[in-house]
């Protein structure tokens, strides 16, 4: 079987992430998945050795792929792609992926999705199916499948290159809806009340926000406290968890809504507990009080109170580490939840046969 993947960004985020975990599984699988993208954001490096990554913007380039004979389209929030999809008069089954965690956008993002009649929804948690049944009534079954991961590749392991004997923890993008000033307040209350703490910023080297968030982070003179890495490969995240884990640090996330959250069961895999607010998608994957803590939306104290109950106390955090990459091992290893979108292909091909 062969399948194409139409997303418009080529990004280093968790739409990918989670793409490309599922890529490796369904080839196991004797299913061959292609991806086409509208725009190269950095993500390359991230999706090339696992399948053919297409990046097309003319509509003539785009058409002369949707016409290689794919057994099966996957068109995650892209509106575009329903345009292309009838003007070359695809025939085959398409299954909508609707990720984008905000109304608004997701309307936009559906817009013209009833004239390619798709034959399945699929998104990412229970948050995401109630904010897509607001906008899809009954045009087709709405499928709960959350991202997974390879448990063998995210795992517990020793590092002995941690720098210092500082906590440590990180936020994973600059951008707008991640909350980055949040970040900026949590830190600063942290830097005010102890030394122990060194705080690593990761990705957001194409963020629109860069420049601004680099201005502010130094304004507010926080860069003893702060550690920004703009890009890192994917590959070498397990050893980025690895050396926060051997530190006795944590994940921090001060997004304002997450469909899901890849960051978080890749820490939770690595036995990183993660401290997060309590919004959208995040109580499904964090489990309060057992994985790490959900704080209260815009609770800066909240946040610090959450972290500090982490960091200061080694049995506690031993036991978040163990309960978090079970807690993956249980719900969202690859093996778990790919398979289910192998059966969903194998029966929505199989009806078209």
């Amino acid at each position: 079987m062969n399948i194409l993947v139409i997303w418009r960004l080529l990004t280093v985020g968790g739409v990918n992430a989670g793409w490309r975990n599922r890529a490796l599984y369904l080839k196991k699988r004797g299913i061959t998945t292609d991806f086409l993208y509208t725009k190269d954001l950095g993500g390359m490096h991230m999706m090339e050795d696992v399948a053919n990554v297409y990046v097309a913007k003319k509509k003539r380039d785009v058409h002369d792929i949707l016409r290689k004979g794919y057994d099966a389209i996957i068109v995650v929030d892209t509106s575009q792609a329903y345009e292309w999809l009838n003007d070359v008069g695809y025939a085959g089954p398409i299954i909508v992926e609707a990720r984008t965690p905000e109304l608004l956008k997701l309307k936009r993002n559906l817009q013209g999705v009833e004239t390619i009649a798709p034959r399945q929804f699929i998104v990412p948690s229970y948050y995401q199916k109630r904010l897509l049944s607001v906008l899809v009534n009954d045009q087709a079954p709405i499928t709960v499948i959350y991202n997974g991961l390879d448990a063998s590749f995210f795992q517990p392991s020793v590092c002995d290159d941690v720098p210092n004997k500082k906590k440590n923890y990180c936020l994973c993008r600059t951008v707008r809806w991640k909350n980055w000033r949040a970040f900026l307040r949590i830190v600063s209350l942290l830097q005010k009340e102890r030394d122990d703490i060194e705080c690593w910023m990761i990705g957001g080297a194409h963020s629109v926000d860069k420049q601004t968030f680099e201005t502010e982070w130094k304004e507010k003179k926080l860069d003893p406290f702060i550690k920004w890495f703009p890009v890192v490969p994917y590959q070498q995240m397990p050893h980025i968890y690895a050396r926060i884990r051997q530190s006795g640090g944590c994940l921090l996330a001060t997004t304002k809504v997450e469909s899901f959250g890849n960051t978080f069961i890749e820490a939770m895999a690595c036995g990183v507990p993660v401290v997060a607010p309590r919004v959208s998608a995040m109580p499904e994957v964090i489990a309060h009080g057992k994985t790490g803590y959900l704080f209260r939306e815009h609770h800066t104290r909240g946040a610090v109170r959450a972290i500090e109950a982490i960091i200061d106390d080694q049995e506690r955090y031993e036991e978040m580490s163990e309960a978090g990459r079970a807690r993956v091992l249980a719900q969202f290893t690859i093996e778990r939840c790919a398979e289910t979108y192998v059966d969903l292909l194998q029966h929505i091909v199989g009806e078209q046969t």
